[in-house]
């Protein structure tokens, strides 16, 4: 899977199922938790996020699954799903990689982070398409792989969201 590109019409379909299935989570979420849920978003790309990727891909060479998924969506907050997941807006990216640059990886192209869990472990997107997890809350550590392309990586996501109800 890893020589596939990202479809955008295949991310607005992972949308509609996140959605679907977060909008089912909240529902039951204070009910099983005791406590109300955060705010569990899948926000769609805006002219703002656009831009915003635009100004990413003029900085630095950008994975294409990663402008693919940018153009359609443009961030993933999480904060309920298991320990939490974050998938960075670009502007976001732009910033990291402006202060701490692509992350190496053996063997790999240079990876651009774009996403983080709850307890700080970072995911990033190599040229490659697979996606890598670190393992420790650090930009200068070790990096495991974590899925062998984007989609993979977005699909576990909403596995994990219908595991939580």
């Amino acid at each position: 899977m890893a020589d596939e590109r990202l479809d955008a019409e295949w991310v607005r379909g992972w949308c509609e199922r996140a959605d679907a299935a977060l909008t089912e989570l909240v529902q039951s979420f204070q009910a099983r938790r005791g406590f109300p849920p955060g705010g569990n978003v899948v926000a769609r790309a805006t002219d703002e996020s656009h831009r915003a990727t635009d100004a990413l891909v003029e900085l630095t060479p950008i994975p294409s699954d990663l402008t693919t998924m940018y153009w359609v969506l443009c961030e993933v907050c999480l904060p309920d799903v298991d320990g939490g997941y974050f998938v960075h807006p670009a502007s976001e990216v732009a910033h990291h990689f402006r202060e701490y640059g692509a992350i190496r990886i053996d063997g790999e192209e240079p990876a651009l982070v774009f996403a983080r869990e709850g307890g700080g472990h970072l995911f990033a997107l190599a040229g490659s398409g697979r996606v890598w997890r670190s393992t420790t809350a650090s930009w200068f550590g070790q990096f495991d792989l974590a899925a062998s392309s984007l989609q993979e990586f977005l699909e576990e996501l909403v596995r994990r969201i219908s595991r939580q109800l």
